[in-house]
């Protein structure tokens, strides 16, 4: 209980931090006139300012976390993904507070009085989130400045010109490398805080994105960052600390690894983010119950079927006539993610439970007919609102797995051992074939070109972290923007006369199907369509009359 009790606090006084922002407290806190004779003194100071920047962690929640992608359908279209996003004025995530400030601690930390290793481990975490935010504005904009230096108004800085994506990313690399050197190992860090493997995680996502990125979008230098990430991932794996969690119910097991109360001991989690009643909860489980969103009909069609082929391929492939149809025989993922008949979604006061029987459709909890329920817990303590206590992940081995694999694969170096230590130890826990080396292609692939063992490592990451807000992303990465085009990313469940009969007329008067009897979320459009200028965002009009330097405009806007 002491190390939750740390945990808390840090939690606690990171929300605390967080909240004095609306005290215009960080737009105060870094004026040396203020605080270099006071601040930066001894280790105290230099986890207090640190502790701020921890509500910037990459939490995952399901909740409507990858409505703009091709994996979900919420009930109003993505601004962006349906074209209407206009270039703003002002705003637009060109903000550079959080830079100043992690560049602020870097500037003064060494006056501290504290050893060199203490000095240099809060140093490694100011750096691993200046590598995160750093990496986000290049996922969202491409050239940015980069700046280490706490600029004020007066600085000329402010007028220099945008660096180059590469540039800027082998900075963000040279700040994971001294995060993942200087970083205490988890024995040895305070509980909640970062360690060695946490930043090792981010070191492999984050290379992981830009080796692909560089490659598919013609870049070039992209073998460097792809061996980083194998590098990255490889340390997390050598470690031995880290595992796929089981308890042998293959059925099961996968639903309820997100529904847990306690992943600090789950050798699956690298990094949790801890919640404890009435000091530090969310709201995901009642978000879930009102979600206005549902995985596509696209998402739906990715799963293999249990014999580890694809529905294409595979004889116990019953169509999708109806929903039972359609669940049979699939990946045990498929029931595990989706809401399907059986499903227990709410268990009452008096022990009364409610059941999934039909795909609930014409309501906000499963508006495709595909119900998201990864992280949603039957339990009634956990609808109240912001009251939950399920632990959360921030970051999950079986993502470096994956991460693994990919790598590997990219650099022509998978083999069935690598295959059977990252893709087949996941597979284990629902008990899906082994994937092999040398398996067939899928006529039925997004990626018909992509060789066919990248095919399905793909594939995999599409479904195991399916709801943990990775998809577009990946979609920037691999150049495939273009997929959100197909008409099946904004349809739901097929919905035939019969199965429409089952239903309270009521219930489905105002749900819309295609031609083919396929749920239409959005009755103005029957597919989307993909602009390659939305690969970036533009920057905002305002920032480029500012500083003209920073044209040109991001192509196409």
């Amino acid at each position: 209980m002491k190390g939750y009790q740390s945990l808390f606090l840090l939690a606690a006084s990171a929300l605390t931090m967080a909240s004095c922002r609306n005290e215009n407290f960080l737009d105060r806190f870094p004026q040396s006139s203020i605080t270099e004779p006071t601040f930066f003194k001894n280790e105290s100071d230099l986890k207090l300012y640190c502790n701020q920047f921890y509500t910037m962690l990459p939490v995952q929640r399901s909740y409507q976390s990858e409505s703009g992608s091709d994996n979900f359908v919420p009930n109003s279209q993505d601004v962006f993904l349906s074209g209407q996003y206009i270039v703003p004025v002002s705003g637009g995530g060109w903000s550079w507070t959080n830079e100043r400030n992690l560049n602020f601690f870097l500037n003064r930390y060494g006056k501290a009085d504290a050893s060199s290793a203490i000095k240099a481990k809060y140093a490694g975490e100011i750096r691993f989130f200046r590598a995160y935010t750093y990496w986000r504005k290049v996922v969202q904009f491409g050239d940015v400045p980069w700046l280490s230096k706490d600029l004020n108004d007066q600085s000329a800085e402010l007028y220099d010109p945008k660096n180059s994506h590469k540039v800027v990313m082998d900075s963000v690399l040279a700040d994971l490398n001294y995060a993942v050197e200087n970083l205490p190992l988890p024995k040895d860090a305070e509980a909640g805080r970062l360690h060695k493997y946490a930043a090792a995680a981010l070191k492999a996502r984050i290379s992981l994105w830009e080796g692909t990125f560089r490659k598919y979008q013609a870049l070039g230098d992209e073998q460097k960052f792809l061996q980083e990430a194998v590098s990255a991932a490889e340390l997390v794996a050598g470690s031995g600390l880290y595992d796929i969690w089981s308890t042998g119910n293959p059925n099961t097991d996968y639903y309820n690894l997100f529904i847990q109360e306690e992943l600090n001991t789950n050798k699956e989690a690298i990094l949790p983010m801890r919640y404890l009643k009435d000091i530090l909860m969310h709201n995901l489980t009642r978000q879930l119950g009102e979600s206005g969103t549902g995985y596509s009909k696209n998402f739906a069609r990715a799963f293999l079927m249990k014999d580890g082929l694809p529905t294409k391929l595979s004889p116990l492939y019953k169509g999708d006539n109806t929903p039972d149809d359609e669940a049979a025989n699939r990946d045990p993922r498929y029931k595990q993610l989706i809401g399907t008949k059986g499903f227990v979604f709410q268990i009452g006061a008096t022990g009364t439970k409610d059941t999934i029987n039909l795909p609930r459709i014409g309501t906000s909890l499963a508006p495709t007919g595909y119900q998201v329920i990864k992280g949603r817990s039957p339990d009634l303590a956990q609808w109240n609102a912001n009251q939950s206590t399920l632990d959360l992940f921030i970051f999950r081995y079986a993502e470096t797995l994956l991460i693994l694999a990919e790598a590997k694969a990219e650099l022509g170096q998978a083999d069935q051992a690598l295959l059977d230590r990252t893709v087949n130890k996941i597979r284990a826990r629902v008990g899906m074939p082994k994937l092999t080396a040398d398996v067939a292609k899928d006529p039925g692939s997004d990626f018909p070109a992509l060789p066919a063992l990248l095919d399905e490592i793909r594939r995999e990451r599409r479904v195991e972290l399916a709801a943990d807000g990775f998809r577009m992303d990946d979609l920037l990465r691999w150049k495939a923007g273009k997929l959100i085009e197909n008409p099946e990313t904004i349809l739901g469940m097929k919905l035939t006369p019969e199965l429409r009969a089952q239903y309270p007329a009521s219930q489905i008067s105002g749900v819309v199907v295609d031609a083919n009897q396929y749920i239409r979320i959005y009755t103005s459009v029957s597919a989307r369509t993909w602009n390659d200028k939305m690969y970036l965002y533009p920057i905002p009009t305002q920032e480029l009359t500012l500083n003209p330097k920073l044209a040109p405009q991001n192509p196409g806007w």
